[in-house]
């Protein structure tokens, strides 16, 4: 129960965090397409507290973020948006959770499953939400939406996190599997 509660804590923690960081990136989208302010908490979530409690937290993240403050604009980035992070919490926590041995490796793999498979999500979601308009999404349009502007933020995760989730395991704050 204890655990259950110090994950729920810690959850809505990461939530408050996937709110207030694109603040951070001024009222400039591109930036914020560049820096992915809302991604850190996610991943951060996933591997803390696991995709169980990460999930539900990083599908309601960018619509409700959307609703109070209107960026991201809830029709189709929001709703993409929500089908992205839920997949990056998922996969990340799931595929965390079954190493046996966890270390910065681990988390690497972890992280770099789920943003394949994250950006992969949002492609179809992107397909699908624009195409329900009559608009079009490109190959090349993925591409850029997914790889190209996202490169800084891609970078700052895989440098942040696995850094917060060592720093971490040396204050004994949240401790590595070592089976």
């Amino acid at each position: 129960m204890k655990k259950h509660l110090i994950r729920l804590l810690l959850t809505a923690m990461f939530f408050a965090l996937g709110l207030l960081l694109p603040f951070l990136t001024g009222q400039i989208p591109q930036i914020g397409n560049m820096l992915l302010p809302m991604h850190l908490p996610v991943f951060l979530c996933a591997l803390i507290c696991g995709w169980q409690y990460a999930l539900p937290m990083a599908a309601a993240l960018p619509l409700l973020r959307s609703l109070m403050f209107g960026m991201p604009p809830i029709y189709p980035t929001a709703v993409a948006m929500a089908f992205e992070l839920a997949t990056y919490a998922f996969v990340t926590g799931f595929v965390y959770s079954r190493f046996k041995k966890q270390n910065i490796v681990k988390v690497y793999i972890s992280l770099v499953a789920a943003m394949i498979a994250g950006r992969i999500v949002w492609g179809i979601a992107q397909l699908i939400l624009l195409g329900i308009k009559g608009n079009t999404f490109t190959f090349s349009a993925f591409i850029s939406g997914a790889f190209l502007t996202a490169f800084p933020g891609i970078i700052l995760q895989l440098l942040l996190i696995p850094g917060i989730m060592l720093a971490l395991d040396k204050m004994k704050l949240v401790k590595f599997k070592r089976e």
